[in-house]
């Protein structure tokens, strides 16, 4: 029996249609008496507007194609559950955490962030881990990335930011310049690019990463008091990495590698899991903390906040359809359930806004209608709107108050109280210490070797930007660690004479 489930794919379907074909229609149900010829006037004559089977072929293949996702647009997805193993009931009133032993049905997609579609799964960028939870109260979508860390903290740079890791408008190229000119001039990026050029900036597949929910969120319990709550998912399969090279080389060979190989686990029945953590933090201790606890660009260390296990998150399922299933399947941090809540983390208050936004214009306004991203049960006052799948809500009221039995709201399911104090004013966020974390990374979490390698992946894609950026992005790490910044320009000076030696050897 094969392993390659993907490869085995339409064999499979034969087998379960018994290789007896079903009767071919249009959109519309007419059956198809010929699929292989469009109706012309004679056998040599032009075709017929009346051609309605082609017409439906055509007219459909024109709009076969949704717009891409501007960020996170190559990925694959699964289906399973998540599965309650301790109780965190004192800290949060939400359904999906009950009680020991619940299952609630789960969908995930992995990603990479920067690539097209047709991008390679291999690429040297942070994975996208978004998980959605089917519950009782609606959905929860836990949207982060294989990152506890982002490269920036306040949600006005993010056009910009994925602007440098995205194509040059005049030369359609990637832009070493763009790159670094931004990474450079905004230092709190150097935690998250240390992350990224460090072994870890290349996973082998999906199976083999972690996932986390990276912003600080609010838990709320029954009795309607919070804490600040950060989200782990460990991976139970270990984490393992690609190295540079052979990264590039399955970029060329596989560019779909971490696709097939979550396709092929799960069809072979060897289902990938996770386990989920959480850190708490009081209010009492956010005060006192001595960095910005909702700063996205900082870790909380484990020392001080615990990793509490909570639960297990399985993957069982293939999609059965992927465009259905994956390319149509729409997360929002905006989607929360009763329990769980915002903090003034600043990048998640950008993303509450911008992600259901972005679904609409890609998907439409009745996006949540779609199979894959519909809750149990939706009752509400939104109606019409284009691709409305649904009853319309059915005869129910479209306003409200009303006389009329539509659905009321229940003050149990209020949020909590949250006081806020403080002048209206754009405050610089720039210098919130930007280098301590990333100084800890280096020199307490990378091993020698790791270190070599993550000064060769920086080395080798920072040679290709103007020498004044480079000088700038080697300030920087240097103050992050004064070994960090001495090794990384070490390196580029030997690069630097490597390519003026072949230069002069040239020219002889």
């Amino acid at each position: 029996m094969s392993e390659n489930k993907a490869a085995d794919q339409l064999c499979e379907y034969a087998k379960k249609m018994r290789n007896q074909s079903e009767l071919l229609t249009t959109g519309h149900g007419q059956p198809v008496g010929d699929k292989l010829n469009s109706l012309t006037v004679g056998p040599r004559g032009p075709i017929l507007l009346q051609d309605v089977v082609l017409l439906d072929e055509m007219a459909h293949f024109d709009r076969e194609r949704i717009p891409e996702r501007v960020v996170h647009a190559k990925g694959a997805g699964a289906f399973g559950y998540f599965e309650v193993t301790h109780d965190i009931s004192k800290y949060t009133k939400a359904v999906v955490f009950d009680k020991i032993g619940k299952r609630t049905p789960i969908a995930i997609r992995f990603s990479t962030v920067g690539g097209e579609s047709g991008s390679a799964d291999t690429a040297r960028d942070p994975r996208g881990f978004a998980v959605k939870f089917y519950t009782e109260h609606g959905i929860w979508d836990l949207v982060g990335n294989n990152t506890p860390i982002f490269f920036i903290r306040d949600p006005i740079l993010f056009p910009s930011f994925i602007h440098t890791q995205k194509r040059n408008p005049v030369t359609h190229l990637k832009d070493a310049n763009m790159f670094w000119d931004f990474i450079s001039l905004r230092p709190e990026t150097s935690h998250q690019v240390s992350f990224l050029f460090s072994d870890r900036g290349t996973p082998d597949g999906y199976r083999h990463m972690n996932g986390y929910g990276s912003h600080t969120f609010k838990l709320v319990n029954a009795q309607g008091n919070p804490v600040y709550c950060k989200f782990h998912f460990k991976t139970d399969q270990g984490i393992k990495n690609l190295s540079a090279q052979r990264a590039s080389e399955l970029s060329g060979e596989n560019p779909d590698y971490s696709t097939q190989d979550l396709y092929n686990a799960i069809g072979c029945g060897n289902f990938p899991s996770w386990t989920l953590y959480i850190q708490v933090m009081s209010f009492e201790e956010a005060e006192k903390c001595k960095f910005n606890p909702f700063d996205l660009t900082k870790i909380w260390p484990h020392g001080e906040y615990p990793l509490i296990p909570v639960g297990r998150l399985v993957l069982n399922r293939n999609p059965t359809n992927y465009f259905a299933e994956v390319e149509q399947i729409a997360f929002a941090p905006s989607h929360l359930i009763p329990g769980i809540e915002p903090s003034p983390d600043k990048m998640l208050q950008g993303r509450l806004f911008s992600y259901a936004d972005t679904h609409r214009h890609r998907l439409g306004a009745n996006y949540l209608q779609i199979p894959v991203n519909c809750p149990f049960k939706v009752r509400n006052y939104q109606r019409d709107g284009p691709q409305c799948i649904n009853d319309n809500q059915d005869g129910a009221p479209n306003y409200y108050p009303n006389s009329f039995s539509g659905p009321e709201h229940n003050s149990v399911h209020i949020e909590s109280i949250c006081p806020v104090s403080g002048d209206i004013r754009r405050y610089d966020s720039g210098n919130e210490d930007n280098f301590s974390q990333v100084g800890l990374f280096w020199e307490k979490v990378l091993n020698d070797q790791e270190k070599q390698r993550l000064i060769e992946n920086i080395s080798g894609h920072l040679i290709n930007a103007a020498e004044f950026i480079q000088e700038r992005a080697v300030t920087n790490f240097g103050k992050c660690h004064p070994d960090y910044g001495r090794r990384l320009k070490e390196a580029l000076d030997l690069l630097k004479n490597k390519e003026a030696s072949a230069i002069k050897k040239s020219n002889l």
